[in-house]
């Protein structure tokens, strides 16, 4: 028997179609094991590839057999033993085909036995995957400043790199056909003639062939003249620009520094903005992140600045969303830009500065914004700044959301409550 291994490596995705099917089909473990995986992993390693495990009785595949009872006839190969005729008795025992060797143990459940690789592409998809962006909308660009190059048709001028040679070659075909069309019936017509002259009982005009024998000649120098390309049948790709609407977004990132807020909740807020940077950027092309940080002042800092910095103090949100509005109003408008908020606290307020934040959200901020989340980060029960934008949740409700965040492992799935996809109307 022959073993054929194949070596060849796996060029131009030929296996695609088939990983696809198989990703498809145990789509439900890989993304518990991408869930998994985001609540586990570190900041930096968050979106990397990640290996799935599958244990070996999701593996199986139904298969149909014999089952106990009934008639049946089968044909075996006959031995010294048994010859034709001979009735076979029916097998003793079930109708299970497991193997059943080895012992029981006495450990729980059996391992994970079947591994594969998921690269970073793979992995987002099943991050981000049944997720939406609520009310995204494209907008149209003033300044025209972006543009795609797209093919419009074919020129007879251009660079030797956007030379069309399928299109110069039929160009150059179909004028040699026109331009030699006549001369190549008149050889067939003259050959014809010289044909029935040579066959003919009769005596030939040796004139004439000498005639026709030269003219045919002359035809085909004639012919073999015509360029097989001439610079008229060059064709090229016509390239031109045109607008794009914008698909640029901007995401402000409002976190609460002040002093009731650790250090790990603040990595918990930064994981959380990480995750919908992320998508944030599987959405848009182009995506500005604005830091704002604030205790009893806010201010707009950098990403170190953001995470890490020691400055600390009492709470007034309300200087955040100022800010906010600010930084909007002056940079990003509505016309141009997505504008996404999302705002990270333990819900901490001061007292009597919360219903200011209702005030600035509700008349200032909401109707410019496509989303803005909420995010209380505490394991203690519901904040004074949660019951208080718990009216703005009413007013808006397709355009603000909040959730609360108890442990890192609550961070995926709030995130995925946020954004989820949510069925029309």
């Amino acid at each position: 028997m022959s073993i054929i291994i194949d070596r060849r490596l796996n060029g131009k995705n030929k296996s695609t179609v088939n990983r696809q099917r198989f990703l498809e089909r145990y789509k439900k473990h890989i993304k518990k094991a991408v869930s998994d995986a985001v609540n586990k992993r570190s900041i930096t390693d968050v979106v990397s590839g990640s290996e799935v495990t599958i244990p070996r009785k999701d593996l199986s595949e139904p298969v149909f057999r014999h089952g106990q009872g009934g008639h049946y006839k089968q044909v075996h190969p006959g031995n010294k033993e048994f010859v034709s005729g001979d009735r076979i008795k029916r097998p003793s025992g079930g109708s299970g085909s497991g193997s059943g060797k080895g012992k029981a143990g006495n450990s729980g459940e059996g391992m994970d036995e079947f591994s594969f690789q998921i690269n970073h592409d793979e992995f987002l998809e099943y991050m981000f995957d049944n997720l939406e962006l609520p009310n995204l909308v494209r907008k149209q660009l003033e300044d025209m400043t972006e543009f795609k190059i797209r093919q419009a048709g074919y020129t007879t001028a251009g660079s030797p790199d956007r030379l069309n040679v399928v299109r110069s070659l039929r160009s150059a075909h179909a004028r040699r056909i026109a331009l030699s069309g006549g001369d190549r019936r008149e050889i067939r017509a003259l050959k014809k003639e010289l044909r029935e002259m040579e066959v003919s009982p009769d005596e030939t005009d040796q004139q004439r062939v000498i005639e026709l024998r030269e003219r045919i000649k002359a035809l085909n120098a004639k012919l073999k003249k015509l360029p097989f390309i001439d610079d008229f049948d060059l064709k090229y790709n016509n390239m031109v620009k045109v607008p794009s609407p914008s698909n640029k977004a901007v995401m402000f990132c409002v976190m609460d520094v002040s002093g009731s807020m650790t250090q790990d909740i603040k990595d918990m807020a930064k994981r959380f903005f990480i995750l919908l940077y992320l998508f944030l950027q599987r959405n848009y092309k182009e995506i500005e992140v604005v830091f704002i940080r604030h205790h009893t002042a806010a201010k707009e800092v950098d990403e170190d600045d953001f995470f890490y910095s020691r400055e600390t103090g009492g709470t007034i949100v309300s200087s955040a969303l100022e800010m906010t509005r600010d930084v909007i109003n002056k940079r990003y408008s509505p016309a141009d830009w997505n504008i996404y908020v999302a705002q990270a606290s333990d819900g901490d307020n001061w007292e009597g500065d919360s219903s200011v934040c209702t005030k600035i959200l509700t008349e200032q901020i909401m109707q410019k914004v496509q989303y803005y989340c909420y995010v209380e980060i505490t394991d203690r029960a519901h904040q004074n700044l949660w019951r208080e934008y718990q009216s703005v949740a009413e007013q808006f409700k397709d355009h603000f959301a909040m959730q609360q965040i108890k442990s890192p492992g609550d961070i995926y799935p709030v995130f995925r409550k946020l954004f989820e996809k949510k069925e029309k109307a």
